[in-house]
């Protein structure tokens, strides 16, 4: 395989990734945006991975790299995030 093949493989490797995370992010916003009026931010109580949307070190949802990480947050009916153990609304 030539250097320009591969030149050009990495290319559309890079450019698919891009696009898929693009599509992520943008998805992940557009849930947080429309998100019913009966939902409150639950932080803290997160599994890694299962974040419902960005954070100040990252900016989309399924970007939580630790379990019960305060600054990740997930959508919970009202009332409810107080009930969970290790769960805060602010």
């Amino acid at each position: 395989m030539g250097n320009h093949t591969k030149k050009r493989m990495k290319s559309a490797i890079t450019a698919a990734i891009t696009l898929g995370i693009a599509a992520s992010c943008q998805s992940a916003l557009a849930a947080a945006k429309d998100a019913p009026k009966e939902m409150e931010k639950c932080y803290g109580i997160v599994k890694a991975g299962m974040n419902d949307c960005g954070t100040p070190t990252h900016s989309c949802a399924s970007h939580a790299t630790k379990d019960a990480d305060p600054n990740e947050w997930m959508y919970v009916p009202k009332g409810s995030c107080d009930k969970i153990v290790g769960g805060k609304t602010k």
